[in-house]
């Protein structure tokens, strides 16, 4: 059965349709003449349709940060039975108060295999995070492992889901439509919108980022100029495709950090048409487009910001997603890994393929799957075999284009749930990777 179902999704990814542009008032319509002309709420929506409002902003934010879409479907959103506590599972949110914030280096090995029949939702682990799901500031770092598709139904009213696939691919049947995610590729699920999640492989496998501040966006290119980082037509939005389905579908929403579950009697995946801005999204990490230094030193990490979730204060992001995408590296005199640092923002680092130019690749190093946590102010660096290649090497121009490696960055300490801290894939010896590092001085 689970074989059938990922056949049938590979045939939906491979013949899906997208609209592009990041952040564009996109509109779609499954069936000709189910989008109403001139009116979002007109008397009679077209064909019988339900008009219904999904608003991911405050009405009265301003029009830049301001995110809806008006969804035309089968039956409203308001037409469900009530919702009741379901177990959590693996899923933690913030506040975290299971353990104290760590200043130690921490790194894990990749998540178990999953038990037979775990669904994206039933495999998804809280490592941990920072700030109140309930006051909509802060994040958390959740990764999965599955083996099975999902037969029912998942929305978070906490935040919004930045998924970064490292195996596996992923369709994401959403209430606007259908996308694709595989690895190299991240999607981006909105807050409130219902999805389900269908493998394109016998496992999958990867990171998810949950938003509890305001939205992800573009970041600012100052003087980079108009160009450069992610380009906003490279993101991809669905085309509408509903469920005309009747029957028990199990519906499984988050809110205020606990599941609560309820049957409905229909498909809540039926919008026929919609238009509007609060969309998901796929992104490719390889058009990424890499700015660097073409003379000396390093421009400043920042420089890989693929999206941002800003703050209440500017310049300081509530969460970065930031990738170390295929580059060039030309410095003259220079150190061209990165350097050793301390940082006031915290760092989680996850691997989606090859290795980091930082660190040592193999067993019990940094694998693909598995993720680092360097809270503030903890120093890190390059690791002591890393440091001595690096020190040694001719400087010719060198591509880097055998990993591809990605980093939430935050305002605020991250806190590791108590099921991380204590984790068997837990790497009890990551410090000893900077031990060897040996006094060179010599005045």
């Amino acid at each position: 059965m689970t074989s059938d179902v990922t056949e049938q999704a590979k045939k939906i990814a491979e013949g899906l349709e997208y609209s592009t542009g990041f952040g564009n008032e996109h509109s779609s319509e499954a069936v000709p003449g189910a989008l109403p002309l001139g009116r979002n709420s007109p008397q009679r929506a077209p064909l019988g349709l339900y008009a219904e409002q999904l608003s991911g902003s405050a009405f009265t934010e301003p029009r830049a940060h301001n995110q809806r879409s008006w969804l035309y479907r089968i039956r409203p959103s308001a037409a469900h039975p009530p919702f009741t506590r379901t177990d959590n599972g693996a899923v933690r949110t913030a506040p975290f108060t299971e353990t104290v914030p760590d200043p130690n280096r921490l790194r894990w090995n990749p998540l178990p295999d999953p038990a037979p029949g775990t669904d994206w939702l039933a495999g998804l682990w809280t490592l941990g995070g920072n700030g109140d799901a309930a006051q909509r500031t802060g994040m958390a770092v959740h990764l999965y492992h599955a083996d099975a598709s999902m037969d029912r139904v998942f929305s978070d009213a906490d935040g919004e889901l930045l998924i970064v696939p490292e195996r596996g691919g992923l369709l994401l049947r959403t209430e606007l439509g259908d996308l694709a995610a595989r690895p190299g590729e991240v999607a981006l699920i909105p807050r409130g919108v219902r999805f389900r999640v269908e493998l394109l492989d016998a496992t999958a496998r990867g990171y998810v980022c949950e938003n509890y501040g305001r939205p992800f966006q573009l970041p600012d290119l100052g003087p980079i100029g108009a160009n450069g980082l992610a380009n906003p037509r490279d993101f991809r939005a669905p085309v509408a495709a509903y469920e005309d389905v009747e029957g028990e579908v199990e519906v499984v929403n988050k809110f205020c950090g606990n599941l609560w579950t309820a049957t409905y009697t229909h498909s809540p995946l039926d919008v026929v048409a919609w238009h509007g801005n609060h969309v998901p999204y796929v992104y490719d990490l390889r058009t990424f487009n890499v700015i660097g230094t073409i003379s000396y030193d390093h421009p400043d990490p920042s420089i890989f910001t693929v999206l941002t979730s800003p703050s209440d204060t500017p310049g300081l992001a509530n969460v970065d997603f930031v990738v170390f995408a295929p580059r060039w590296l030309v410095g003259e005199d220079t150190f061209r890994p990165p350097y050793f640092h301390r940082n006031v923002m915290s760092e989680y680092m996850g691997l989606i393929e090859g290795a980091y130019d930082a660190k040592t690749a193999g067993e019990g190093g940094f694998v693909p799957g598995g993720g680092s946590l360097h809270n503030m102010m903890s120093a890190h660096g390059p690791d002591r075999e890393t440091f001595d290649r690096a020190s040694a090497a001719e400087l010719v121009p060198q591509r880097i284009d055998d990993g591809l490696a990605f980093m939430f960055e935050t305002r605020w300490p991250v806190t590791a749930t108590g099921q991380a801290a204590g984790a068997g894939h837990l790497q009890r010896g990551y410090d000893d990777v900077w031990q060897g590092l040996e006094r060179h001085f010599r005045p």
